[in-house]
């Protein structure tokens, strides 16, 4: 994924709205109750209203549990969130002169993300539109010239799927992993995916578990962020678990379904395979994506593979199922993109490193699950870099999270990435008729210890690494900032496994006119694993013209 490309499409779809577009386009609230809830302050970490509550972990994580119809479920949610939505809507627009510094170019992607967004309210369902305007009463009052809130909250909840669709700039790297009967320890379906997501520091921060009980359908359980009311990663009391893993996809003349609704649509009225099956066959979505469906009652997990004029269904007959980012059913089997995809990106590569890891690992439970998750190798144990898209753990996930759908049981990863402790929810307990309520829900005694690589001195290299990357990129981008030979060689051996930083080095000797040292970075960065058959391209075209320089 290129890193801050979420915010950028983003932008770019809150400046496509106009107040004529929020007229003609607002959701119908005559049946609901409109006053928002009282909530109580008990603490900067425990905020309630009645049995609704939103309680800070001791590991810094957020738990949110509404309820209700759609409109309360809204307004709870705005309401117990209310400063994390100001903060996180700050952070949304602060990158706008950053991204989008002309007025020009706004102008014209204003006109073309208008047009390209007019039908995008028919696809969302009015029951969640009226919970996404409940939310948006919370929504800062100093946004309003860019679009009115219930407009800017709801282009949100299609931010990825407009910028995936349009030139895939909101591609991740997720890995997900399914397996069952023989394979795990106790014979219950196992799954773990790596939501491998950066939008920024601040953005992941404030970590989101969501546990909702809808007047209608399935109560269910859902790891985001705060104003996401969709569904990434999620798991219901049925039963019925849901990943996101993004694909190639086409580009369509307009918006459609967000697939994070259809994923969230799945979770609160499916508790089978078939269930969700049919849901996404009467869906219309606008971008390609895998969709992991785990089932407590089919005892097993398949992938729903959409795009946005086909759908496929993958299953394995040997109980262990493995999902990166290209489409693996028959349906896809001759789709051009998808088998670009697999030859060009790093999709097949972790694919294959994830099968190795399994194939290495004795029957799975959750820890040796989360090891797996958290493993930073290339195949064969290689060292490949920190922060390599080709590793499963490319230390920039938004969360990790395991499902044990049969037992009930969710474990979610901490900051930072996922390499703090794994806290445990039982849904069972969650949602039972003797809840506890205004205290943590987390499971203590199943709980998964943080990543032992956090005391270790390459992750304090790693994180001066990440600091200097950002000024490394400035410099490149024309900033002004003093550097010189020493500086480029301490940068380099703060991550030197990773292909990038050779290649940055050398585009850093070049403005130095050190073309010989250059050339010297170029040839390494060409020795380490790359990340994909494009930017191998690129390093090659670049030390061709640079050994042309050298006299």
């Amino acid at each position: 994924m290129k890193k801050h490309s979420f915010f950028f499409l983003i932008i770019l779809s809150l400046t496509s709205c106009s107040m004529r577009n929020s007229v003609r386009h607002m959701p119908d609230i005559s049946k609901f109750d409109t006053i928002q809830p009282v909530i109580k302050r008990h603490n900067a970490g425990l905020f309630s209203s009645k049995e609704n509550y939103l309680v800070k972990n001791e590991d810094s994580q957020w738990e949110l549990y509404i309820s209700g119809d759609p409109m309360q479920r809204g307004l709870l949610y705005g309401g117990l969130l209310d400063s994390l939505l100001l903060k996180q809507e700050k952070i949304f627009f602060d990158k706008i002169k950053e991204f989008v510094p002309s007025e020009k170019k706004q102008k014209r992607l204003r006109r073309f993300l208008q047009w390209y967004n007019r039908k995008l309210y028919l696809h969302v369902p009015n029951e969640l539109q009226v919970e996404i305007f409940g939310l948006s009463k919370f929504a800062s009052s100093d946004y309003h010239h860019i679009a009115p809130p219930f407009i800017r909250s709801l282009y949100l909840h299609a931010a990825h799927d407009i910028g995936h669709a349009l030139s895939d700039w909101a591609m991740v790297g997720c890995t997900s992993v399914a397996l069952w009967g023989p394979e795990t320890e106790d014979g219950e379906l196992l799954i773990g995916r790596n939501f491998d997501f950066y939008a920024g520091d601040d953005f992941a921060n404030e970590k989101v578990i969501t546990f909702i009980r809808p007047n209608k359908g399935i109560p269910f359980a859902s790891v985001s962020w705060p104003g996401m009311l969709g569904v990434v990663s999620g798991m219901n009391l049925e039963g019925i678990t849901v990943t996101m893993n993004a694909g190639k996809s086409s580009i369509p003349l307009k918006a459609k379904k967000p697939i994070s609704i259809l994923a969230r649509e799945i979770l609160q009225y499916c508790s089978t395979i078939e269930e969700a099956i049919d849901m996404a066959n009467n869906s219309e979505v606008f971008v390609s994506e895998s969709l992991m469906i785990g089932s407590a009652k089919d005892k097993k997990s398949v992938l729903i593979e959409i795009a946005p004029k086909n759908i496929g269904v993958y299953e394995v007959e040997n109980n262990q199922l493995v999902c990166s980012n290209h489409f693996q059913s028959e349906a896809f089997r001759s789709d051009k993109r998808n088998n670009n995809h697999i030859k060009e990106s790093h999709s097949k590569y972790r694919f294959e490193r994830l099968t190795e890891l399994l194939d290495e690992s004795t029957k799975m439970n959750p820890l040796r699950l989360s090891e797996i998750l958290r493993n930073r190798e290339g195949r064969e144990n290689t060292e490949i870099g920190f922060g390599n898209e080709k590793a499963l753990n490319q230390l920039l996930a938004h969360h990790s999270v395991i499902f044990k759908p049969e037992s009930g049981l969710m474990w979610v990863s901490s900051n930072p990435y996922q390499l703090g402790a794994f806290t445990v929810y039982n849904l069972n307990e969650i949602f039972g008729a003797d809840r506890k309520t205004l205290v943590s829900n987390m499971v203590d005694s199943l709980k998964i210890p943080e990543d032992e690589f956090l005391e270790s001195e390459d992750y304090k290299k790693y994180e001066k690494f990440r600091i200097m990357d950002r000024e490394i990129d400035k410099l490149l981008n024309g900033v002004r900032i003093p550097f010189n030979r020493e500086k480029i060689e301490y940068y380099k051996g703060l991550n030197p496994n990773f292909w990038l930083v050779h290649y940055k080095a050398g585009l850093l000797y070049q403005q130095l006119n050190d073309y010989q040292n250059a050339k010297l970075s170029f040839e390494t960065a060409l020795e380490k694993e790359i990340t994909t058959t494009p930017e191998r391209e690129k390093v090659e075209i670049t030390l061709k013209k640079n050994n042309k320089r050298i006299k």
